[in-house]
């Protein structure tokens, strides 16, 4: 995939983790570079099993999924994964410094390039008021940082490594208020002309996404922005008006 521009379609899509049980059934999704598609629904909708698809953590059983015109499998899973970045809600950071967990996004990248990707991450200013900022050594278990800083890391590794596609899981369940905007804030910057696919827990986060796909066992069952399916007062609707409340009841 040379100088993959981060088309992604999805074609009548179905899979199943186990033959006799169909997770997803004929989805289609197109996806044009620097765009921000969302996937909300319930828990076992199917939102994260589209996004290991295009990863190829599994294959599909029939269907057909392209980036940039070329069918997946034509595409060896090292190249695959050098141009789809990811941010989970595990975060995985191993024993070494700050600088080297953040590199890891792409291992040629220069200290300064490290420490841009920490400001697009907003995770520089809490990495200086670290004891040996950028060298500071991570422990195994990484008790030496909070859930939102490790997030934040995560996030600076996948803003060095260039990648055109960017798969979110929005891991903001396990921290504070003013963590998570910070945390909104450095994917946001991430995002910014990347294509970008967004599995939303909160949909204040997804508001301004090109397309948010509604999902329900499997289904696609809205597709549209914001606006378009606040109008249509179906299911995302109900999803929105109601978290809409809980949050302002607090």
């Amino acid at each position: 995939l040379p100088n993959c521009r981060g088309y992604v379609r999805l074609e009548d899509v179905t899979f199943g983790y186990n033959p006799d049980k169909t997770i997803l059934k004929d989805i289609s999704l197109y996806a044009k570079p620097g765009q921000k598609i969302a996937f909300v629904g319930s828990t076992g909708a199917g939102k994260t099993t589209i996004t290991n698809l295009i990863n190829r953590f599994y294959d599909i059983d029939k269907g057909k999924i392209t980036i940039d015109d070329v069918d997946i499998k034509n595409i060896s899973r090292d190249d695959l994964r050098r141009n789809i970045a990811m941010v989970l809600q595990d975060t995985h950071l191993f024993t070494g410094t700050v600088r080297e967990n953040i590199r890891y996004g792409r291992l040629d990248a220069t200290d300064e390039e490290v420490e841009q990707a920490a400001r697009t991450a907003s995770a520089h200013s809490f990495i200086m008021r670290l004891d040996k900022g950028y060298d500071t050594m991570i422990e195994g278990d990484e008790a030496n940082l909070s859930q939102g800083q490790r997030q934040l890391l995560n996030i600076a590794r996948a803003a060095i490594s260039r990648a055109p596609i960017l798969i979110l899981d929005e891991a903001t369940s396990s921290v504070d208020t003013r963590t998570e905007q910070q945390i909104q804030k450095a994917m946001n910057h991430l995002m910014e002309g990347r294509t970008s696919f967004v599995i939303a827990h909160r949909l204040s986060t997804i508001k301004d996404a090109e397309l948010i796909v509604y999902m329900e066992h499997g289904d696609i069952k809205e597709v549209g922005n914001h606006r378009e399916l606040l109008a249509k007062g179906g299911y995302y609707a109900a999803l929105y008006n109601s978290q809409f409340a809980a949050e302002n009841a607090g």
